[in-house]
């Protein structure tokens, strides 16, 4: 019988392939740490790829991809592999697509601020050749060492910078695609729509095998501007960070650390010092995560750290027990960067308002820490397996109305099954995301497999029950699919509809974001829905205004102004004056709204709700930059109401006066339609339409 490999082999001349065990084996799966409790007890991976190959150019992927297609053979996209959502699983019928191959710059245009990367470059590799060309992307993932271009487009990723820069969806002016049939198309990005790049970053190479990416360059920061605070607790760091992000400020880092892993940094950090020979100063703090445990796990320490996690309710009273203060407080470490004056002066203005809500100056030297040390947390998990633990991480989001209550329900649900600590990263002028660490053990691997999966179905539902998301960056994989439904509720049937008209043969990674049918975790509960008040309500806290579709701006703009806030829309640009409604704004694109390249963190709509030709109600809570598949609202923005009418939505508001500093962009903002994008976006819409 000819192997998948053979046959793959006899189909293409030059194509490197392999079904060599070692491959097989090393392209079994991601970082899903679930996965790697099953290695400390000697599993291996249960299933294996058929072949592996490495395409040169993106008429390779097509080509492979078609002939995938006619044959009814599964294609999972493989970028490096770091993904920790159980994304890549391929069984023994799958050919794993490995891009790595594909890492050449396309474009390089300074003047325009534009790259076009193929999808497998490396993260690190890609920012250190731009730093020696004076640019950089800003997109700074603490997977940078071991992820690629492609990867963080598919799992919808956040950087490290985020604050300045946005996420990976904020960055990308095009994607070149290649589709379940094997056509090759390029997205691109609009202001005015339509717009469909936003439905394939975070789609997890279900709807698409990305080959290259048009990237948004900056200038090289020329200054970075450091400073750190403690804060009495958490309420009071994060009101602090709401504050600062509303009054424009755009720290490039914003990291806001519970008392236990402030706690932990500064006692990690005096080992340091000491053992460099010198006493640390008393601001000589380096917040991260796992330091303290992983630490405490090779040789004997494993069976203490194992006999402490048994008790994880007990362990995380005590730590709540001895309080913020005995604790020492919460830190936040802010990084500013760019030219010298603009970052010395927003540090200036941060310092302003930290003191002003009470905070203590703890100096540069927390800040300056974290960026020498920024990338090497990521990768300490491995003693804690080893010592027959594990280690997770969740990372959430919410409006700022909802993020404390979300904190609260997220650390009461997973305290009774694994210790958790937790820092507030990625904040937005709406909300913020909240990055949980856990760790846990059982009696045996088994056992510890049953505690992994109920902390995470314990973790999710109180997220979910708080108002948050089910992930801010690293996506949905299989890890987090069965809640979907709570989430997305009607946007299951509209990805699903995206995936029949962009891969009718559905060969793109399947069982991945939305498992297969036959998958006993298939089922999903639906989102409930928020019908659209009948006049504007205000979430003052989040600057977030929800308005019926039906009601025009010219009321919105109304019920803003008596807060003194506003829209801020170009009268100039609206194409029917005050009698404009909300849904007829947005379905022509939002002509006269902010230009989103200006200040990429921060975005128009957070939610909203739709009504489909069908019927079906689609309703998506606010949140600021979910990651829980592709942003089904670009169906609707610009897009002339061909899926559905906008029933409602929640718009974001601002103080007036507080407008950020602009980032310099030269993109063009609404480049023309070409036939092969025209297409991909027909079908898109027209499936869509009938979901």
């Amino acid at each position: 019988m000819v192997s998948l490999a053979e046959s793959i082999r006899g189909a293409f001349s030059g194509l490197a392939v392999s079904d060599a065990p070692p491959d097989r084996l090393s392209y079994a799966r991601d970082l899903w740490p679930r996965h790697h409790i099953g290695v400390t007890a000697g599993r291996l991976a249960a299933s294996e790829p058929g072949a592996i190959v490495w395409p040169r150019t993106s008429e390779e992927v097509a080509a492979v991809v078609a002939f995938c297609a006619r044959e009814g053979i599964p294609v999972v996209p493989y970028g490096a592999g770091s993904g920790v959502c159980g994304g890549i699983l391929p069984d023994a019928r799958t050919v794993v697509v490995d891009l790595k191959r594909l890492a050449r710059f396309r474009r390089f245009d300074p003047e325009q601020g534009l790259l076009d990367v193929e999808a497998g470059a490396m993260g690190i590799r890609l920012e250190e050749d731009l730093e020696r060309r004076g640019h950089t992307v800003g997109h700074f993932p603490s997977s940078i060492l071991c992820s690629t271009v492609g990867g963080w487009v598919a799992a919808r990723g956040a950087g490290q910078t985020s604050g300045r820069y946005g996420k990976i969806e904020d960055m990308v002016a095009s994607l070149e695609c290649v589709d379940g049939r094997g056509e090759l198309a390029t997205l691109r990005r609009r202001t005015l729509g339509p717009d469909l790049t936003p439905l394939v970053v975070g789609s997890e190479g279900v709807l698409c095998v990305v080959t290259s990416v048009g990237l948004r360059l900056h200038r090289a920061p020329a200054h970075r501007a450091f400073a750190a605070y403690s804060f009495a607790d958490v309420p009071r760091g994060a009101e602090a960070i709401r504050t600062l992000y509303q009054a424009g400020l755009r720290p490039a880092v914003c990291r806001l650390y519970d008392p236990f892993d402030s706690a932990l940094a500064r006692r990690g950090t005096h080992r340091a010092s000491a053992a460099a020979g010198h006493a640390p100063g008393p601001a000589e703090v380096t917040p991260g995560r796992k330091r303290g445990l992983a630490r405490m796990a090779p040789g004997a320490g494993a069976a203490v750290l194992r006999q402490i996690l048994r008790r994880p309710g007990a362990l995380n009273g005590l730590v709540d027990g001895l309080g913020a203060r005995l604790l020492g407080g919460s830190t936040l470490v802010l990084v500013f960067e760019g030219e010298r004056a603009p970052a010395e002066d927003e540090r200036a203005r941060a310092h302003a308002l930290a003191l002003g809500a009470g905070a203590k100056d703890l100096g540069e030297a927390p800040a300056r820490h974290w960026l020498e040390h920024r990338y090497s947390v990521s990768y300490r998990q491995a003693p804690m397996f080893m010592a027959g633990t594990f280690a997770d991480t969740m990372e959430v989001s919410a409006p700022w109305s909802s993020l404390l209550a979300l904190y609260a329900a997220v650390r009461r649900a997973l305290s009774p099954h694994v210790f958790v600590m937790a820092h507030m990263s990625h904040a937005y002028p709406d909300g913020c995301s909240i990055y949980f660490t856990f760790a846990g053990t059982g009696r045996d691997p088994a056992d510890a497999e049953a505690r992994y999966d109920r902390t995470w179905r314990a973790a999710m539902t109180a997220a979910l029950g708080a108002g948050g998301t089910l992930s801010h960056h690293h996506g949905v994989g299989r890890s987090k699919a069965p809640m979907l439904g709570a989430e997305l509720g009607h946007g299951v049937a509209l990805i699903g509809a995206l995936r029949r008209a962009w891969d009718p043969a559905g060969i793109l990674n399947p069982g991945n974001l939305m498992p297969r049918e036959d998958d006993p975790g298939a089922a999903v509960t639906q989102a409930p829905t928020v019908p659209p008040p009948r006049d504007p309500t205000l979430d003052a806290a989040s600057q977030l205004v929800h308005a019926s579709g039906a009601t025009s701006l010219a009321v919105v703009e109304r019920v803003l102004a008596a807060h003194d806030l506003t829209l801020g829309l170009d009268p100039a640009a609206l194409a029917r004056g005050d009698d404009t409604t909300v849904a007829a704004w947005l379905a022509a694109g939002a002509p006269g709204a902010a230009d989103p390249w200006l200040d990429p963190v921060d975005h128009l709509v957070a939610g909203f709700s739709a009504r489909l030709p069908s019927g079906a109600e689609l309703a998506l809570r606010p949140a600021p930059r979910r990651a829980v598949g592709p942003d089904l609202y670009a169906l609707f923005h610009g897009t002339r109401e061909r899926v559905g009418r906008v029933t409602g939505a929640y718009l974001r508001a601002h103080a007036r006066g507080a407008a950020a500093a602009a980032l310099p962009v030269g993109l063009d903002r609404n480049p023309s339609l070409d036939a092969a994008e025209g297409a991909f976006i027909e079908r898109a819409l027209a499936a869509a339409r009938l979901a």
